[in-house]
């Protein structure tokens, strides 16, 4: 069976790679024209800095990738998760405790093996391609600001989870998986207001008029926003963009300072009316009854298996290993399984965006400004324009951004709007 399944590994590692390979293929042999409804907006040579930026952030991902399952092979086929396992349990620490040790160690290596692609993406690529606006200092700053909320966060997490399987060994899995829903919807309350503020600083958007008009849009589509604030994503990174922070009554709408200055008024209401889309349409309490639907499941399914002897031996490895170690294992079994679910997942995140576009259109009267934006956000990110087909069938969660523009061009036409400026 650890034959198997380690072929069953090099094949899906094998398939990912091999989509990598075709849409850096496709990207090459098509990237070179300005697609439909870019025109004005972006030429040849910025095409060009596009492709360069988009290759040499693949390659980027394509190392560390080999590199991560090298190590993965290592760990899992070549005895090394017994060794750390007799380790770690051989300190004596307790049940509760030597859980906690077992994955912080494994979490601590990972990050620390992860520093170097994570310096070179940042200080050579993305500074090569005039986005990186952070310094050294910063970026340690936030690594260890990051690392320590991390470690809190994942100490408190396993801790309770086995001592909630320490309290009730038979039902643990119905405790663990209500504590974990639990957690996640306390911390989309908390997020925005006790962890985002030690990343970055917000403040009321400063734009003349921006806000009201935000807050008239938002009248409109019957939803109350606690406020609308502004973000200094400059100091990191020139990328832009916007999103929904919060939950409930502490919901609120953050906007990047790259993208306030990229973008006009009419264009900047019609990617939160998009976000509002999302909102509205459900698709937020969606996904998350989805999510806590597939974890209920998951967390039943595992109890199950962990308490299997032969868990261990599909790997090779003596039936004695500790829970923690049976967990790693059945995680990456589930990786496995759960793989050719990720088209899916896609296909259904991309209809739902597909909905939010057209709510904003709805809602705003002005598709062309979406499409507008939606082509200022691909020019300044310098995003991959021509996808191949296949890979954004398998991963993207938004339409390709040539789609979606031509989509919105036809829904000018649709409500007899005027054509999209040029």
């Amino acid at each position: 069976m650890k034959l198997i399944l380690l072929i069953l590994f090099a094949l899906v590692t094998a398939f990912t790679y091999w989509l990598r390979h075709i849409n850096l293929r496709h990207l090459k042999r098509y990237g070179s024209a300005v697609p439909a409804g870019f025109e004005g907006s972006i030429d040849e040579e910025k095409l060009r800095t596009s492709t360069a930026y988009t290759f040499d952030s693949s390659r980027l991902g394509l190392w560390e990738s080999l590199f991560d399952n090298g190590l993965l092979i290592l760990f899992l086929f070549c005895g090394l998760i017994g060794l750390y396992d007799h380790f770690v349990m051989g300190l004596g620490s307790g049940f509760i405790a030597s859980a906690i040790l077992y994955f912080l160690i494994l979490t601590w290596a990972q990050t620390l093996l992860g520093i170097p692609f994570d310096l070179y993406g940042t200080f050579r690529i993305e500074t090569r391609y005039g986005f990186n606006t952070t310094t050294p200092r910063l970026w340690l700053m936030d690594f260890l600001k990051s690392q320590t909320i991390g470690t809190l966060l994942l100490a408190f997490l396993v801790g309770v989870a086995f001592w909630l399987i320490q309290w009730s060994p038979q039902r643990w899995w119905l405790w663990v998986w209500a504590f974990m829903a639990l957690f996640s919807l306390f911390m989309m309350f908390i997020s925005p207001y006790v962890i985002e503020p030690l990343f970055n600083k917000f403040e009321p958007v400063t734009e003349e008029g921006l806000e009201a008009e935000i807050r008239v849009m938002m009248e409109k589509a019957g939803l109350r926003v606690g406020r609308v604030m502004q973000m200094d994503a400059s100091r990191r990174s020139r990328h832009s963009n916007a999103y929904f922070t919060g939950i409930g009554k502490v919901k609120r709408i953050v906007l990047f300072d790259t993208l306030i200055r990229q973008m006009s008024h009419g264009e900047i209401v019609a990617v939160l009316a998009h976000e509002i889309g999302h909102w509205k349409k459900g698709h937020i309490w969606k996904r998350l009854l989805t999510a806590e639907l597939l974890a209920f499941g998951g967390a039943w399914l595992s109890f199950r298996l962990l308490a299997w002897p032969g868990l261990p031996a599909l790997l090779g490895l003596p039936g004695n290993l500790s829970l923690p170690a049976r967990m790693v294992i059945l995680g990456f079994i589930g990786s496995l399984v759960m793989f050719p679910l990720t088209p899916l997942s896609a296909w259904r995140s991309r209809c739902h965006e597909r909905e939010a576009d057209r709510f904003a259109s709805d809602l705003t009267g002005r598709p062309q400004d979406l499409a507008s934006a939606l082509v200022k956000l691909s020019v300044e990110n310098l995003s991959n324009l021509f996808p191949h087909p296949w890979y954004a069938g398998f991963y993207y969660s938004h339409p390709p951004a040539v789609e979606r523009v031509r989509s919105l061009r036809e829904l000018v036409s649709e409500t007899g709007s005027r054509e999209l400026p040029s």
